[in-house]
């Protein structure tokens, strides 16, 4: 994960280290750390694609997409809005299976519950390009 280009950070020092943690997990492909992160409830949804609802569901479809490149790595440039409820905006770099290296510009919305766990994430970003010959 690349730090050295955040902008702006709204997040408590604290909400921030957390954050920085569960990045840290979906740039490790980690997906049994990353479900310690989700509500039971929680929902995840990609652009205009139907959400995936349920912390079973989204360990699964995650799991299963995770596999579609070799490597993530987050640059963070933005994080805007409160401890609970936040938006991160990011450049994205996949390296595909074949050694192709894409960047992807995304924001992702995240909505913790009171237990501080994550309720729901939608996200934005244009992943056309890791999956194109």
């Amino acid at each position: 994960m690349i730090t050295s280009n955040l902008r702006i950070n709204q997040l408590s020092d604290d909400a921030y280290n957390a954050y920085l943690r569960y990045l840290s997990v979906l740039d490790e492909k980690d997906i049994n750390a990353y479900a310690g992160f989700l509500a039971d409830d929680v929902y995840i949804q990609f652009g205009n694609a139907p959400a995936i609802e349920g912390k079973k569901a989204v360990v699964e479809m995650l799991g299963g997409y995770w596999q579609s490149f070799k490597t993530l790595e987050h640059d963070l440039l933005n994080i805007y809005g409160t401890d609970k409820t936040y938006v991160l905006e990011a450049l994205n770099y996949y390296e595909r299976h074949d050694g192709r290296k894409v960047t992807v510009r995304a924001v992702a919305f995240t909505d913790k519950n009171d237990d501080g766990l994550v309720a729901s994430v939608r996200i934005f970003g244009d992943t056309s390009p890791l999956f194109e010959n």
